[in-house]
Order: C-alpha cells, then structure tokens, then sequence
C-alpha cells in the first residue's frame, strides 16, 4: 500500500512511496499533470534506504516542481534559451524562422503557428549539433554508433540501445552547449560500456574530462528546460 511522507527542506516535498514486486531499482517521477511526487520502491528496500535516496534527489525533485509551476508559451515577446543563451522571441516579416542576434525572428503571419514552428526549428539546430557531438566522439573512442533520433523525453535526456542506436532530447539545445557535449558523451561511452560502472565513468572521463560541471547544471536547471510548452 502506498504511504505518504514528507522530506523536510525549503520548501518540504510531499512523497508518495509506492511498493512493487515488479521494480528492480528505486526510482522518482514528478507528475506532469498535478506534481505528485512518487517513489517505486522495490522489494527488499527499506524505507530508510528509500528516503535517503529520495533526500539524495531532492534538488532534482525541487527543480522539476519549481519548473512545472511556471510554464512558458513561446510567443513573441517571450524569452527561449538557445545553446543556454536568452533569446528574445520576435515577429517579423519572412516565411521562416531566422536567428539574430539575441533574437529569434518569427513570421508574424500566423502566430497561432509560432510555438510548432519554434519547436521545428530547435529541433533542426539540435540535430546538427548531436549529430556532430556524437560523431566527434565515437572517432575518438572507436566505436561507430547507429542511428540518431531525437525526441521530447522527460524522464531522461539520452539513451544508447545494445544496438548502437543513440536517442536524444532535442531540448538539449536550449541548454549551453557543454551540456549538450556532455550528453552526447555519455551515451556514447556506452557504445564501450553498457552500464555505469566505474570503466565507464572513466571512459566519460576521456571523452569529457569537465562532465562534472555538465551534470551539476541538469541537475539543478535541466528541468527549466521543460518549462517551454510548445504544443498544447
């Protein structure tokens, strides 16, 4: 049966455990849709185990509520990080969107467009940039990787199949560019390293010997990222 608690910190966090026969590892979810916090709990875990590991994540836990609460439509006159940098979104004449500086131009045409056509665009700028970033890495360690295909997930920034296929968020372009870099490192060591073991903590290391940084800052602002509602 589930049982609620609360993490003491500023604020407190309202936590639902949830035990399950079926979960091999302990493991989080914020609710997109009303900001439930939930803790799996598998077998043979206790709760204290699982409330360390639930204060363990508190930062990641505070991060996404603070982000869920102040959505963002990206229209003109709003802001939109690109490569980390603020953007100011601006309607304009032309048919496509466009990049200055400082700006991102829109068509002022059809402005119940704006959010998709923005989306397409960040997606296109993330696509040239993960596929370059993975291509640089999987030189440097010698291994080719699959396919590449990006997506809007939540619940992780990336992923590499047995197969060698990569997947990325492409909203990790809104994000600097080192964290970006830092991604597409990490999925791609698993080419080498199918876990997160110590060997493949040190092939990140290679790969990106300043991925402590990178990790900080998804930790505590990735979820801003999901703060830009681009469809309805």
């Amino acid at each position: 049966m589930a049982e609620q608690v609360v993490l003491p910190g500023d604020p407190p966090i309202e936590l639902t455990l949830r035990p399950s026969a079926r979960a091999r590892r302990l493991s989080l979810r914020v609710s997109s849709l009303d900001g439930r916090v939930t803790l799996t709990v598998p077998r043979g875990i206790g709760q204290r185990a699982a409330l360390a590991f639930a204060r363990d994540k508190a930062e990641w836990i505070r991060g996404h509520l603070e982000a869920r609460a102040v959505d963002v439509r990206p229209m003109p006159g709003e802001m939109l990080p690109l490569h980390g940098t603020p953007h100011r979104i601006v309607a304009g004449s032309g048919r496509a969107v466009r990049l200055g500086a400082g700006v991102i131009h829109v068509p002022e045409t059809g402005a119940e467009a704006t959010p998709a056509r923005l989306a397409a665009f960040l997606k296109l700028r993330a696509r040239d940039a993960l596929v370059e970033a993975s291509a640089r890495h999987a030189d440097a360690l010698g291994r080719p990787h699959g396919r590449i295909t990006l997506r809007d997930t939540r619940s992780r920034w990336g992923s590499c199949s047995a197969q060698g296929n990569l997947m990325f968020s492409w909203r990790l372009v809104m994000a600097p560019p080192e964290v970006l870099d830092y991604v597409a490192a990490h999925e791609v060591a698993h080419l080498a390293e199918m876990n997160h073991s110590p060997a493949f903590w040190r092939v990140v290391e290679r790969l990106t010997p300043d991925h402590q940084a990178p990790r900080r800052w998804l930790r505590r602002k990735g979820a801003e990222l999901h703060r830009y509602r681009f469809r309805d």
